[in-house]
């Protein structure tokens, strides 16, 4: 198939990327379903703007900013999903005094669909992390975090469906390893468990029993290591039934998505925003009527 990446630039960046095994043809371009999806992550209790002190990032971000920015689109588009791909904890005073509370009532105030788990999101302890669920109207995902025996048995869901324009998203979460990076007593009995497997069964399940046109993973795993750790590339490059990989942890600024081949050879389409809420991506995604193709275009934004 002809593919061009990145015809249209706008904000940090834009392109244009297909992924054959979804919905829509140009010949059928008359009848589409549309969807947006809106990601953040690794946004690290940076409520406020950056200050004015002349440093790189002075006056961008904040979450007045982004809450506002989440408003206008919404206002121009009918059928939107907001997620986040963790690390919504821990990096200015706000957590140090609050501990997450206004993070998680924030978000909800601003509509967030979903969220993963990221390694500071444990910095309060597990038993924490459960208290800040109760201020959240949005689940968080996980389905290689095992919670049987923890504060957070039967609170994190391993998936979630969402319905948008006749369009049926499955989105579910996975996060990297703990040990070695947090403190066992904050993560308590939380029994990691193989990402690339976990991901796989997943999607898996969510395009074939639960017959999801766009399966979507929000990722803590890293975008790309040198070495053999799982990462978002090495995910993309073993999957079969993953289409977009929203990933965060590396606080990587991509000014555009990279597409990865999966393990049929079909295009996978990987993003992230950096860090600190500077950015907010964007995914429009096309469906055609008979799903067969969609046609996916993303514009990372600055805040």
């Amino acid at each position: 198939m002809n593919r061009r990446f990145f015809i249209r630039r706008a904000a940090v960046g834009g392109g244009l990327l297909v992924l054959p095994q979804l919905a829509t043809a140009a010949a059928s371009v008359r009848s589409t379903r549309q969807l947006t999806i809106l990601h953040t992550n690794d946004w690290h209790s940076q409520i406020d703007p950056f200050p004015d002190n002349g440093g790189r990032n002075a006056n961008q971000g904040g979450v007045l900013r982004r809450a506002s920015l989440i408003r206008q689109i919404r206002r121009e588009q009918p059928n939107v999903l907001l997620f986040d791909s963790g690390d919504i904890f821990q990096g200015t005073p706000y957590f140090n005094f609050f501990l997450g509370e206004l993070e998680m009532k924030l978000m909800s105030q601003m509509g967030y669909d979903a969220g993963t788990i990221g390694n500071h999101d444990f910095d309060g302890g597990i038993e924490n992390l459960a208290t800040q669920l109760g201020h959240a109207t949005f689940p968080l995902l996980s389905a290689n975090y095992d919670f049987t025996n923890t504060v957070l048995a039967d609170r994190i869901e391993p998936y979630r469906v969402f319905e948008r324009g006749g369009v049926r998203v499955g989105v579910f979460g996975l996060g990297i390893e703990l040990k070695g990076l947090v403190p066992e007593e904050l993560y308590g009995n939380t029994n990691y468990q193989n990402p690339l497997d976990r991901g796989n069964e997943t999607a898996r399940h969510l395009r074939t029993r639960l017959k999801c046109d766009l399966v979507v993973c929000l990722s803590h795993l890293g975008y790309r290591y040198r070495n053999e750790k799982v990462d978002d590339v090495k995910l993309a490059r073993a999957s079969r039934h993953i289409d977009l990989i929203l990933g965060g942890h590396t606080h990587t600024f991509m000014d555009q998505p990279a597409e990865v081949p999966n393990a049929e050879g079909l295009p996978v389409v990987i993003n992230q925003v950096g860090f600190a809420g500077l950015r907010l991506g964007r995914l429009d995604v096309t469906f055609g009527s008979k799903g067969e193709r969609a046609c996916v275009s993303c514009t990372n934004l600055r805040v």
